[in-house]
């Protein structure tokens, strides 16, 4: 079996890091250009990179010469002491985006997103204690040094986070871990990729990864070597044992990190590993490139700079107010540093700091739930991108079936037979006793074929043996050992020559010779590819009957009605060379000529003979109808991609549910819809809609459609591709995203690496190829479709809960904290919270309620509504934020200020009337107080309503768990969407609390004041309030689904 090769942590994909292809262009340009021409502004690393390459040799070397440089042998390689040796001077082949300076790195910690704004309002408070304050208060000095605490606690956050998202990526690359065939010490072993080191030999095979710069020095005819990963090229290219260009980067003998053998095989010496490779050197100059970021995160970035732009308005706003009126109007009221300190309060309180945060968290916390279904997310992009996924690209062998193909018929000339019939009728217990047409039909079938039993299941029957190869060929494989033994009947055959089989050619081909026989040729593939190249074909008895066109006929029409069936057809035929008019066999005397066989046999697809047509089914996964049904449910479209005759995938699609519509339209139905005018459209749209229901469509049929055919594909619901090949594959899946579909693709072996890196997320299955799980963002660990499910759930799950953690925030931050200071200000209250408390609340008690609604299970509905479009449904709109600050902030900010009020009057029989406008009056013998009661007065009844605003986060807490399901069928305590974790916030909270203002230290520097006992239990009632409010709304949404309250809804 062909070991597949893998990279893992070894090379940067060009999806996740897309500026590898752009450099890997802009060095093979350098190398070309000349000197006078190299570009001025090129960074120095960059110069001395493209020098490097320049200068290297090892692909215009003769090979001998470049064995004698590594110090190794083509035959027998580097011995065990030499790779020892060379693994401590070069070190392991690992190459990672190189991590930035530590200053860098520590800048971007403490300096970055909205700690900017943190060490500005840190400044500015310092500047209030001294040299402005006047005398110096301690308030303004502490509040500083808090801000630097928050500031310390928001970049720890920060480096835990990159720790454990370095870990999980270890674990992954871990998991993955590649290995090579090496030659050492004169036998073939298998390493890890890491352990390659410069002069080791390598042999690659088709879906093998390059996990190292090597020179070519064997390969097959037919080698092609996939290097969109560097070269941002989708096509592959021929490889090549001597150099077809000077440029170390463009010529054919050179394979590099992190390319792919997608057919053939070859044999290379590696020339460099880790660093010193391409892809190392190229990753060098990335390092310090920020990251991209996602969609969510760009929309959580534009709330954040949003918010701090208006607070920078407001704060200003009231620094102006105050030195434009309060300071002549109202002397005495509000100091230079009492105005300064207010308006970068505002700075500080009105942005959710937690927000970034949470938005990491609600990303790491879903991918650490995926794991539990066994489905492993490469990078918290793909978290995302899952919710928003309308498209779904199939695969349909191994994705939809159950890649255990059987044979199920056999067809001649002159009969058609199952299986069982044919192994009762025609099999043998050694070949020479199979009758002719069998064995014909044996040797097409046996040696044929890449598939080859797992040496340990060779003591069970046919039937049950694991096979290493392809599900085809597995089946044909079973077919001949149950015909006859294979082991005895293949040591009578000597393999000459083998073309593999290529979904552009749809046909494989080998040479073989028996014992001292003439070589011959067999083919086996698609019939509507080799039936016009077949002019016999063998009856059941093993007569030679020509085909006419009757002939043809019988075999098109068998082909049908097995495709109808569901069954995956496939043509087994073979040309024996006669000599003719006193021509020689061309393949006789030829058989040590590699070169020469390839040429003739190429030319041999002609004049072929028939040995028997084959029909096999893989039946359906069982839980894929079911499957497919959610995902319609979900509004997402799934789409069979397939290199199946077109009536097979249409059965199979039927069976998986994927086509449910009793009329199917082909490509001349869409043609007519798509001629269909706008007006006729109008008139015509439930036929319009029937007509676009179902759809398949060849990939013969696809060559040449117009962008207006593409339009009218895109508005089906039910789509089969059929006869696709990989490059047709990947035209769909541009053709939807640009039609403003988000794409999943579904693939297992390296014809799906140019559509899974197109698409938006590319899907592998767990058993599939190495470079398709290395090319993909999700791996399905199970190799289970249902995962998918699970998957995109938890998509969706990002967003909806991040938006309840936003809306459990915004009112605190924004309108329950802004209103104080703006009562200071305009009204000339006594500052109701001071901007200690309001920080307490926006880095403290909300951080943990925060974080526990970002584990919150999905409403049941989560899954029966359509996938959100990131470009007309933003994260936050004006609904949210209508409901954020004038329904549930401006409850809150009642409820506190009455808290304030009441606490006032309580213990001072101050009324309101006489706090409101008190400006500078509110001083030395106002209402028969001193000026330090007063003090202490405003103190306490802070406190009072800081107590307030927690209370009521508890019910905004409860009531954001959902956005439509009623509180009472949501239990948070019992029953499948129980969240107990969300009660500890309420303790914690009370703890802070007790904590901040039940301290006498804290009492004196913040000027915080102990919280009445009755001050606890007071705003419960407005609580209990607010969450009737929000059942009241939530009934009102479920009832009346259009109206406006529903509109209006978040």
């Amino acid at each position: 079996m062909s070991q597949q090769l893998s990279a893992g942590r070894m090379w940067v994909r060009s999806r996740g890091s897309p500026h590898a292809a752009t450099e890997f262009r802009t060095l093979s340009i350098q190398i070309r250009d000349t000197e006078e021409r190299r570009l001025q502004r090129q960074q120095s690393l960059q110069s001395e990179l493209t020098s490097d390459l320049r200068n290297t040799r090892y692909h215009l070397d003769p090979i001998p010469e470049v064995l004698a440089q590594l110090g190794t042998s083509q035959d027998v390689g580097l011995t065990k002491e030499a790779a020892a040796q060379a693994l401590g001077r070069h070190g392991r082949n690992e190459v990672g985006r190189t991590s930035r300076m530590i200053p860098q790195r520590v800048f971007r910690w403490f300096c970055t997103g909205f700690n900017r704004f943190l060490w500005l309002a840190m400044v500015v408070f310092w500047l209030c204690w001294k040299p402005i304050g006047d005398p110096p208060q301690s308030g303004n000095l502490a509040m500083a040094v808090v801000v630097i605490l928050v500031i310390g606690l928001q970049a720890l956050f920060a480096v835990w986070q990159e720790w454990t998202t370095q870990r999980a990526m270890h674990a992954i690359s871990s998991m993955m871990q590649a290995e090579c065939t090496v030659l050492r010490d004169g036998v073939l072993q298998q390493i890890a990729a890491t352990e390659l080191v410069p002069g080791d030999i390598v042999q690659l095979r088709a879906d093998d990864r390059v996990a190292a710069d090597m020179r070519l020095i064997e390969v097959s005819m037919d080698v092609m070597l996939d290097r969109s990963e560097l070269s941002g090229t989708p096509h592959a290219t021929i490889g090549s044992s001597i150099y077809t260009s000077t440029n170390y980067l463009e010529t054919r003998n050179m394979a590099m990190m992190g390319a792919s053998v997608t057919q053939g095989q070859c044999t290379g010496v590696v020339v460099a590993t880790g660093g010193d490779t391409v892809l190392g050197r190229i990753s060098s100059l990335l390092s310090n490139r920020p990251a991209e970021q996602t969609i969510l995160q760009l929309e959580v970035r534009r709330l954040v700079n949003g918010l701090t732009t208006v607070s920078l308005v407001v704060g200003t706003v009231f620094v102006v107010l105050w030195a434009a009126w309060l300071r002549t109007a109202y002397p005495g009221f509000m100091s230079v540093s009492d105005a300064l300190a207010n308006g970068v309060g505002v700075l500080v309180t009105f942005v959710p700091g937690s927000l970034p945060i949470s938005l990491t968290l609600a990303l790491t916390t879903v991918a650490k739930r995926l794991q539990r279904h066994r489905v492993l997310i490469k990078n918290l992009t793909t978290v995302e991108m899952l919710g928003a996924v309308n498209v779904i690209c199939c695969e349909k062998t191994g994705t939809l079936t159950q890649r255990r193909v059987r044979v199920t018929n056999v067809g001649f000339a002159d009969d058609e037979m199952s299986l069982e019939r044919l192994l009762v009728e025609q099999s043998a217990a050694v070949l020479d006793a199979l009758p002719l047409s069998a064995l014909r039909l044996h040797e097409t079938a046996a040696l044929c074929n890449d598939a080859a039993f797992d040496e340990m299941t060779m003591h069970m029957p046919a039937s049950r043996r694991e096979v290493l190869g392809d599900a085809t060929d597995s089946a044909l494989l079973r077919m001949a050992e149950q015909m006859c033994p294979l082991a005895p009947a293949r040591q009578q055959y000597t393999m000459l020559l083998k073309i593999p089989f290529s979904l552009r050619r749809r046909w494989m081909l080998v040479v073989c010779k028996r014992r001292d026989s003439e070589p011959f040729v067999l083919v086996k593939g698609a019939p509507e590819r080799l039936l016009p190249h077949c002019s016999t074909i063998q009856a059941s008895d093993g007569a030679i009957w020509p085909i006419d066109e009757r002939m043809r006929s019988r075999m098109a029409d068998m082909q049908l009605r097995w495709a109808n069936r569901g069954c995956r057809v496939l043509l087994l035929c073979r040309r024996d060379f006669i000599a003719e008019n006193g021509k020689p066999n061309p393949l006789a005397g030829i058989a040590d000529n590699p070169a020469a066989l390839y040429e003739v046999a190429s030319r041999s697809i002609d004049r072929l003979c028939v040995v028997g047509m084959v029909g096999m089914v893989d039946p359906p996964r069982e839980e894929i109808p079911s499957v497919v049904g959610i995902f319609r449910s979900a509004g997402v479209r799934v789409f069979m991609v397939t290199g199946d005759y077109a009536p097979t995938a249409a059965y199979m699609a039927r069976q998986c549910g994927i086509i449910t519509s009793a009329v199917v339209d082909g490509v001349e139905e869409l043609q007519t819809s798509a001629r269909l005018s706008s007006a006729e459209k109008e008139d015509s749209a439930e036929q319009t809609l029937a007509c676009r229901r179902s759809l398949v469509i060849s990939g013969a049929e696809m060559a040449g459609l117009s962008p207006k055919l593409w339009d009218a594909i895109a508005q089906y619901e039910e789509i089969v591709f059929a006869r696709i090949t990989p490059e047709q594959k990947l035209q769909v899946v541009e053709e939807m995203r640009a039609r403003g579909s988000i794409v999943a693709v579904t693939g297992d072996d390296a014809n799906d690496l140019p559509a899974m890196r197109a698409a938006h997320v590319g899907v592998a299955m767990g058993n599939g190829s190495a470079v398709s799980r290395e090319a993909a963002e999700m791996v399905l660990l199970d190799n289970n479709f249902s995962s998918m499910v699970a998957a995109l759930e938890a998509g969706r799950l990002v967003f909806v809960n991040l938006k309840k953690v936003i809306v459990y925030l915004l009112p605190m931050t924004n309108m329950s904290e802004i209103m104080p200071s703006f009562l200071n200000v305009v009204l000339g209250l006594p500052i109701p919270l001071s901007t200690f408390l309001m920080l307490v609340i926006n880095t403290i008690t909300d951080v943990w309620a925060s974080i526990v609604l970002l584990r919150e299970e999905p409403e049941t509905d989560i899954l029966h509504h359509p996938p959100r479009n990131p470009k007309k449904e933003p994260l936050v709109d004006v609904r949210f934020f209508v409901h954020a600050y004038l329904f549930i902030g401006l409850i809150q900010t009642v409820t506190g200020h009455v808290m304030f009020f009441l606490c006032i009057y309580l213990r001072s029989g101050i009324s309101p009337g006489h706090v409101f406008l008190a400006f500078n009056k509110w001083t030395d013998g106002y209402m028969g107080k001193s000026k330090q009661q007063l003090a202490d007065i405003v103190s306490v009844a802070g406190s009072a309503h800081f107590m307030a605003l927690v209370v009521m986060q508890w019910a905004n807490m409860f009531a954001a768990r959902t956005r439509s399901r009623s509180l009472f069928r949501q239990n948070p305590l019992w029953g499948p969407k129980r969240n107990p974790l969300l009660l500890v916030s309420i303790p914690i909270s009370v703890m802070v609390a007790l904590f901040f203002n039940q301290i006498r230290w804290f009492n004196v520097v913040f000027l915080t004041g102990n919280i009445p006992v009755e001050f606890f239990f007071l705003p419960i009632p407005f609580a209990c309030a607010l969450l009737a409010l929000e059942e009241l709304r939530k009934l009102l949404l479920r009832r009346f689904p259009h109206s406006l309250i529903a509109r209006m809804a978040w």
